[in-house]
């Protein structure tokens, strides 16, 4: 079966309900049945943190380096000094997440505003 299989308005609505069920929920299921079981500071608990947190990373790193959109406009060396101050401001205050990223945010709108690069609609 395809995506392309039925020709009707409600398939796709379908085929992307289901096939986005089974990709993700069946494995939530699965993560708390058997998380529950599982200690905490066991070795499979910090192996799927330890692949969690790469994943994330890796993320976070395709779209820094090889960004899409408006993102993609502005310069890799405003993209790396915003990662870099957020990552900084998390450390530094508190270790709190939300801090990290207003402060990487506000640094990359800064940059992009100085640089001409972020273009507010007009008014009227």
């Amino acid at each position: 079966m395809t995506f392309d299989a039925i020709n009707a308005w409600w398939w796709p609505l379908l085929f992307i309900l289901v096939a986005g069920w089974l990709a993700t929920d069946v494995w939530r299921f699965l993560g708390v049945y058997f998380g529950g079981r599982v200690a905490e500071n066991s070795d499979a608990i910090v192996l799927v943190r330890c692949v969690a947190t790469a994943l994330v990373a890796a993320v976070i790193g395709n779209l820094v380096v090889f960004p899409s959109g408006a993102l993609a406009e502005t310069s890799l060396w405003l993209r790396l000094d915003a990662t870099a101050s957020g990552f900084a401001a998390y450390l530094f205050i508190r270790r709190s997440i939300v801090v990290g990223i207003v402060t990487a945010e506000l640094i990359l709108i800064s940059g992009m505003f100085l640089a001409g690069d972020f273009n507010l609609p007009a008014p009227f």
